[in-house]
């Protein structure tokens, strides 16, 4: 690269060389004379210009990739030129790139690239378009070039650039036709886009005007061929059958190839014969033309004669296809009589399921073809004369595609620099690299080998745009990027020393000096004004970093690392203080607890005093949470103490505390195991080994002792009629805790049973283990009997037996039934039967010779598969009884209020009827209700009367009385009639007013009058109590007062109510009478209950309003 003068010219006409004399001369001293003058040159032109930008202490060139920094921008500021090295006067004049602040600087990055195209000749729109848009900083420039040679757009008319894109105005196919590439540049280097292709679609028309009548034999297989004219684009063909639009349909029999355009029929018919007439279509412009037509006509020789399958389509013997493309195999086949096709894959696999037939399978068409679908495919054509086969390899291939692309780097000078593009594609794809547009061959430091580069001393002449070509047969595709080249001084702007930097005692430290450089600097250090010397515990690292090792108190102080490149030399300054070390004063140490209590692990220091401290504590490598975890743990102690108390301690927080201490300058732990002694913990693997009618077998592993040895075992276990679980005996009775197998006795016969096991030790009983599997023990005969065996009532000529089921649990085995036995008592023989439902729970022997209420003596036994177990003891059970014969006599009834009826009797003789009697029923109905719905009441034993309650008042009831006992009721008695009394008055007493005097209380009431339809008043009831009493005494009078002796100390609740024949009446308000601390007092009662207490020389009144219901 070189530098490029403006119009005006202001280059010095002396080249510069590298002159040979290793030391000053004259010969240098007039180049370093000429160089001067130029650099003034540049300064002086560019200021007047307006040409050079300072952009945060770099300067920038206009239109060129040059940005010179730090000490080359102070020298085209101030025409000033130290002495430097020549190699260093060659990079000021070569093109460099410096990365400045300013990271929007950029070179070309292709937005949108050119895609292939066809472009139909015939179009109404006389413009193609290949698009391309670019982004870079500054903004790159946009060419084009046509199979690889460059376009001037200027010198035709017809081109033009539409903000990159190209724009072709009325399309040539013979000069615009080829390869387009994209191309863009600006100062940092130029890429070129992918390969696109333009292409231009037309359709001529058919040359002849005529064709030859084609003569065939019925029967006899034809092709009439299309011969389509000149064209570019994709065709697709049909045929006309005599007139428009009449189209050749497809079927088995004919056919039309979309490779050739030609039809095919596979047998002649009669109906064949007319004109024929071939259309085809270009895809892209959608023109159509016809070709000539072609007659077809029979032959008068006769008939053709069967033969076997002529296959006229074939597709070729290899079929490459693309990745995700839609592969199409034409197959067709003439003979007599017409051919069947089918496909099949020659290597046995099956063809894709995706795979569609067309056309009577004269079409074979694969969608979306991938690597799997490769193959050697046939076709087979057959009909009765024989068959034919056609045979041909899909092959497949895939454009290359990215795996891995390039990406933009940023390198320091003399570093090395590698890219790796990798593409995938069928053929593996070859690769090449482009620089700036051009081809990049293998030479000096460039390294290449297939889709790596390598450039192991970077230097100012490699920066630029940098691509990737990955190629096969089937496609081209480029990758970007963008290599940056970075010369610069030492900068310490960003990256500081560290101002103070603190270690202890004893301790090590790094110093980082770590200046942004290119190339990379050498370090030196000072500490305060003096050279630092490296030796034994003072070392210089090679990044620049500055490592002390056994710090001492006389290595305080300041230091100074300095930087120096070709670009000049920087320096950063911090200090070091040096601080004592941290100690452990009391360690935390191991214990030994057990659960449930609480401990304190120590952990104090000493440490210095102007550094913060932080304890932090660890169990079982995990951070505490003092936060989460606040149940148990907790910090204690003061600035130099971080002990951890544990609160109720649990298994669980057994393992190893750790107490970790950091300042910041040291950090130091000190650990303690914690040994947890608790219950044991659940056994394991709890086994049924062995399993009888009674017993079982069990075995199980030990769980955790949790440092606790175990002492003994439990057995428990749990049934589907227990409640919970239950611990059950065991051979050993005591099982200790080395015993690890024990026989569990007392089981029930044929019950579900599962097991579990407890350990204990001297802390205490633990978990219990998993349940074991469940196992049913085996059948044996039946031991428990029914309970409660009892019996009698029933209907006539029955014997009634009922007992209590036995529960399932204690049944012993299947097939559980009863044996029910019983006999007249003072007899021999047994009578018995079988009752073989298990939740039986009844007998009834029915004989219509069976006496009445006659004793029998039962016994009801048990059986199950096993055999019969035993009887129940003898009891003593009566038939059925007769129902009594006769009616009760003498019934009367008397009204005893408005609701309350009293109804006797006498009983029958006893020598007048049969069965015995064990009460009465009394049925009582109202005039107007039917006797089906009297109301009845029952009584017990020899009592004759009772009253009948809830009734209505003043209504006329109709009653009658009958016997009863198991067997039923007997008749009943002629009924009687009474009627209630009048309901008692409804109206409350009213106006009640008490007064006290002399431990007494005077009560006084207005008198209350009943209704017509209500029984008279005949006195009052006056219902008194304490207010913390419940029970009530009660006063009945003839007048509207009483007088009551009542202490004061107490408040009274009163109520007053009038009573009558037909029973008590409404009662008034309740009345409070409060404690008097007066002997005189006087009051009334009120609807509202309230009390005003006056001054002593006042009057209490209490005032009730009377409720009424009129």
């Amino acid at each position: 690269m070189r530098w490029r003068s403006p119009a005006r010219s202001w280059w010095p006409q002396h080249p510069l060389r590298f002159l040979p004399a290793p030391a000053p001369s004259l010969h240098l001293l007039l180049l370093l004379h000429l160089f001067s003058l130029w650099i003034v040159q540049i300064q002086v032109m560019l200021t007047k210009y307006s040409l050079i930008t300072k952009i945060k202490g770099c300067l920038r060139f206009p239109r060129s990739p040059v940005v010179l920094c730090d000490s080359w921008a102070h020298l085209l500021r101030t025409g000033t030129l130290k002495m430097r090295l020549l190699w260093e006067l060659l990079v000021l004049h070569s093109v460099m790139v410096c990365l400045a602040d300013d990271n929007t600087l950029h070179g070309p990055v292709f937005l949108q690239e050119p895609n292939s195209m066809i472009f139909p000749l015939d179009s109404e729109e006389k413009k193609v378009k290949l698009s391309c848009e670019v982004k870079g900083n500054p903004r790159p420039t946009i060419g084009w070039k046509l199979n690889g040679s460059s376009i001037d757009v200027g010198m035709d008319y017809r081109y033009s650039l539409v903000e990159g894109s190209l724009l072709i105005n009325n399309p040539n196919k013979s000069q615009d036709a080829g390869t387009y590439q994209c191309v863009a540049t600006n100062p940092f280097g130029t890429i070129v886009s992918r390969e696109a292709k333009l292409q231009f679609a037309y359709l001529e028309n058919f040359k002849t005007r005529t064709r030859s009548t084609v003569s065939v034999r019925q029967g006899q297989g034809m092709v009439l061929l299309c011969g389509p004219p000149p064209h570019s684009g994709e065709l697709s063909y049909a045929w006309i059958f005599n007139e428009y639009p009449s189209f050749v349909h497809q079927d088995s029999r004919r056919f039309v190839s979309q490779e050739t355009g030609n039809l095919y029929i596979a047998k002649v018919e009669t109906s064949d014969v007319g004109n024929y007439t071939c259309v085809v279509t270009n895809t892209v412009t959608n023109s159509r033309v016809l070709g000539p037509p072609t007659p077809l006509v029979l032959r008068n020789d006769g008939v053709m004669g069967e033969y076997e399958p002529k296959i006229e389509v074939q597709f070729p013997e290899t079929v490459p296809s693309a990745k995700g493309t839609t592969v199409k195999l034409e197959c067709f086949a003439l003979g007599n009589p017409v051919p069947t096709i089918s496909w099949r894959r020659a290597d046995g696999k099956q063809i894709p399921r995706k795979a569609r037939r067309h056309r009577s399978s004269g079409l074979l068409e694969i969608p979306n073809f991938q690597q799997e679908d490769a193959g050697p495919y046939e076709c087979v054509a057959e009909n009765v004369r024989g068959k034919n086969v056609a045979r041909g390899q899909l092959t497949f291939y895939a454009q290359p595609s990215w795996i891995q692309r390039i990406g933009d780097v940023h390198a320091a000078i003399e570093e090395r620099v590698s890219w790796e593009c990798r593409a995938s594609g069928r053929p593996k794809p070859s690769y090449r690299w482009l620089k700036d547009g051009e081809p990049l061959l293998p030479q000096g430091r460039v390294q290449l080998e297939q889709g790596s580069l390598t450039i192991p001393n970077v230097s100012l002449s490699d920066a630029g745009m940098y691509q990737c070509v990955a190629e096969n047969r089937h496609g081209v595709i480029f990758a970007s990027a963008e290599l940056s080249v970075i010369a610069i001084g030492p900068d310490f702007s960003k990256t500081l020393l560290k101002k103070l930097t603190l270690v202890k005692v004893g301790g090590d430290v790094i110093i980082e000096c770590k200046p942004k450089a290119s190339p990379r600097p050498t370090y030196s250090w000072k500490k305060g004004k003096d050279i630092l010397r490296e030796n034994e515990r003072i070392t210089v690292l090679d990044d620049g970093s500055l490592r002390i090792v056994n710090v001492t108190k006389s290595d305080a102080g300041s230091y100074t690392c300095v930087a120096t490149n070709h670009f000049g030399t920087a320096s950063s300054t911090g200090s070091l203080v040096v601080k004592d070390p941290t100690r452990v004063m009391v360690s935390p140490f191991s214990m030994d607890v057990t659960v449930g209590e609480s401990i304190v692990l120590p952990c104090q220091v000493s440490h210095d005093h102007s550094l913060d401290i932080v304890f932090t504590w660890s169990f079982n490598g995990h951070l505490i949470d003092f936060e989460k975890d606040g149940d148990h743990f907790e910090r204690v102690g003061g600035d130099s103490a971080g002990d951890l108390m544990i609160r109720s301690i649990q298994l669980k927080h057994a393992g190893k505390y750790v107490c970790m201490v950091q300042t910041s300058v040291d950090k130091l732990s000190a650990a303690a195991d914690l040994i947890v002694r608790g219950p044991p913990g659940p056994p394991e693997a709890v086994t049924i080994d062995e399993v009888t009618d009674t017993t079982a077998q069990l075995s199980w592993r030990p769980g955790a002792d949790n440092h606790s040895p175990i002492t003994m075992y439990v057995v428990q276990a749990r049934t589907p009629f227990s409640v919970g679980w239950q611990a059950v005996s065991t051979v050993p009775e005591i099982i200790d805790g080395r015993t690890f197998t024990a026989t569990v006795v007392g089981l029930n016969p044929w019950v579900e049973y599962e097991f579990r096991v407890v350990a204990a030790n001297l802390i205490g009983i633990g978990e219990p283990s998993r349940p074991s599997e469940k196992r049913r023990t085996e059948e044996a005969l039946p031991e428990v009997t029914p309970a409660n065996v009892s019996g009698g009532g029933g209907s006539k000529s029955e014997l009634v037996i009922t007992w209590e089921t036995v529960p399932e649990e204690l049944q012993n085995g299947g097939g559980f039934g009863y044996v029910v036995a019983f006999r007249p008592l003072g007899t021999v023989s047994w009578m018995q039967t079988v009752v073989a439902s298990p939740d039986a729970a009844r007998y009834v022997f029915r004989n219509e010779s069976l006496p009445p209420f006659s004793p029998y003596e039962v016994k009801v036994g048990v059986y199950n598969n096993k055999g019969e177990g035993s009887f129940s003891p003898v009891t003593v059970v009566y038939s059925a009884e007769e129902e009594p014969t006769r009616a009760p006599t003498t019934v009367l009834a008397r009204s005893l209020s408005a609701s309350d009826v009293e109804v006797s009797w006498a009983p029958p003789w006893e020598n007048q009827h049969k069965g015995r009697i064990q009460g009465y029923e009394v049925r009582c109905w109202q005039h107007d209700e039917k006797e089906e719905n009297a109301k009845r009441i029952r009584t017990v034993g020899n009592q004759t009367s009772t009253k009948v309650s809830n009734l209505r008042g003043n209504a006329l009831y109709h009653l009658a009385v009958r016997a009863y006992n198991t067997a039923g009721t007997g008749p009943s008695s002629a009924a009687v009639n009474v009627t209630t009394k009048k309901p008692p008055p409804s109206q409350p007493p009213g106006n009640i007013v008490w007064n006290s005097s002399d431990s007494k209380i005077i009560l006084n009431w207005d008198q209350v009058k009943a209704l017509d339809n209500e029984s008279e008043v005949r006195g009052y009831k006056v219902l008194y109590r304490w207010n913390r009493q419940s029970s009530t005494s009660v006063i009945e009078t003839n007048k509207t007062s009483v007088e009551l002796s009542l202490p004061f100390d107490e408040d009274y609740i009163i109520e007053i109510k009038p009573f009558s024949d037909g029973g008590d009446g409404s009662s008034s308000e309740q009345i409070r009478i409060p404690k008097i601390s007066n002997a005189y007092a006087r009051g009334s009662g009120s609807s509202t209950s309230s009390a005003c207490t006056l001054s002593a020389l006042s009057t209490i009144m209490i005032s009730l309003t009377a409720r009424s219901s009129l």
